[in-house]
């Protein structure tokens, strides 16, 4: 995942977990532009796609892209499923470096690790936590990594993710929640009780980030927070976000945001 721009966001426009339909259910609707839908039914399925008919058994997912018509129903029972409708243009880069099987419906394994995620998007989408839109976006780009290649690969590099998701979601919530803390990649893989090395590789291939880099944004990040919402000033949100040199988080908030602290809460 070198190259992914996480200042943009996987954007989520609605969501709904282990919603559940009765038998004479039928969803159907039109193609938007640049708007996808992922549909993951727990339930036995019907899928009509491009006038091609599936009946399919529980944990089976499809991915709507923005140039199908959409429609699924109960398949002999109740209909039990999660779903996402969301934005990709947000992050077209990120999205396109995807090997995902777009209007087909695909079988999934690891069933808990999925509905984990699912269910912690639907959670943090309705939560009025400052952090909401961030945790989506890195929920849902798990997500789409792990569905990448889902055809029929399940490669090394999920395989490796897969059994320290929870500790490094958990981290990297930490590390967001508390910018002025001083992060290290010591600290870091002392809390997911992994050594340095071996935590470095596998957080950048669970998050398409280096560690430290991730630790700048969340400082970034809060310090966006703190100047459009409160009158503090340059040097006390420097300290709020763990810099001891005001002038160096300066530099870096320019060199992330695009404009010095001041004028960026003048343009608010």
């Amino acid at each position: 995942m070198n190259g992914v721009l996480w200042g943009d966001c996987v954007n989520i426009i609605c969501t709904g977990y282990n919603s559940v339909y009765g038998r004479e259910y039928r969803f159907r609707s039109e193609p938007e532009k640049n708007i996808f839908m992922l549909v993951m039914a727990k339930s036995k399925v019907f899928f009509c796609i491009n006038g091609v008919e599936y009946h399919m058994p529980p944990n089976t997912f499809v991915l709507y892209d923005d140039t199908v018509i959409r429609e699924y129903s109960a398949d002999n029972g109740f209909l039990v499923c999660d779903w996402i409708c969301f934005d990709k243009d947000g992050d077209s880069e990120f999205f396109d470096s995807l090997e995902i099987p777009f209007n087909y419906p695909v079988q999934f394994s690891d069933t808990d690790f999925i509905i984990n995620i699912m269910r912690n998007i639907t959670s943090e989408y309705y939560s009025a936590g400052a952090r909401r839109i961030k945790m989506t976006d890195t929920l849902m780009k798990t997500l789409l990594m792990k569905m990448s290649g889902f055809s029929g690969r399940h490669n090394e590099s999920q395989q490796t993710v897969e059994p320290h998701y929870s500790a490094l979601m958990q981290l990297r919530e930490k590390v967001y929640r508390n910018p002025q803390m001083k992060w290290n990649v010591d600290s870091m893989a002392a809390d997911v009780n992994m050594s340095r090395s071996y935590f470095q590789h596998i957080y950048r291939q669970m998050f398409g980030i280096s560690c430290i880099t991730d630790v700048i944004n969340g400082k970034i990040e809060k310090a966006k927070e703190i100047l459009s919402e409160t009158s503090c000033t340059v040097s006390q949100v420097s300290a709020m976000c763990g810099y001891d040199n005001e002038e160096h988080f300066m530099r870096q908030f320019k060199k992330i945001v695009g404009v010095t602290p001041t004028k960026y809460r003048h343009k608010i």
